[in-house]
């Protein structure tokens, strides 16, 4: 084994595909699942036969959480679920990247909910000293135009 381990590469099985990464991107997140089973903290996972870390887990949504930790971006193939990134960050326990795919996910949706203003007009036709009971009964946020003009 190297002295410090840091430039020391790492082999992770997930679910059948084998990722080789650093120690040191494994360790980048310090609270995280990944960066334990480096270190070898109280984490007795199994290997397989060419000695790689077994983690029973979804390869696919794998590549984005590894990537993640290598440069601190989230980048998704056009193909790929949010939840399920979200999913597996939740399960390795890397806090930034649910923060940054839960705000993500809440951005998609506001757009949705934003719905531009309908304009609603009513036409009421009263005498002067009928107006201010008019508009004391109506709802907030009307707004009263005075057209002129009469029968004729």
């Amino acid at each position: 084994r190297a002295a410090g381990g840091w430039g020391k590469w790492v082999r992770l099985n997930v679910g059948g595909t084998v990722f080789l990464t650093t120690r040191q991107t494994l360790c980048r997140e310090q609270k995280s699942f990944l960066s334990r089973l480096c270190q070898g903290e109280e984490l007795q996972s199994d290997r397989d036969e060419t000695g790689a870390y077994l983690i029973d887990r979804d390869p696919t949504y794998f590549g984005p959480i590894l990537n993640f930790l290598r440069h601190g971006k989230l980048v998704l193939d056009k193909d790929m679920a949010e939840e399920g990134v979200l999913e597996e960050a939740e399960f390795y326990n890397i806090g930034p990247l649910i923060r940054i795919i839960k705000d993500r996910m809440e951005e998609k949706d506001y757009p949705v909910t934003q719905v531009p203003p309908k304009h609603v007009y009513r036409v009421l036709q009263c005498q002067e000293e009928e107006l201010t009971q008019m508009v004391s009964t109506m709802s907030d946020g009307w707004r009263f135009e005075q057209v002129r003009g009469g029968p004729g």
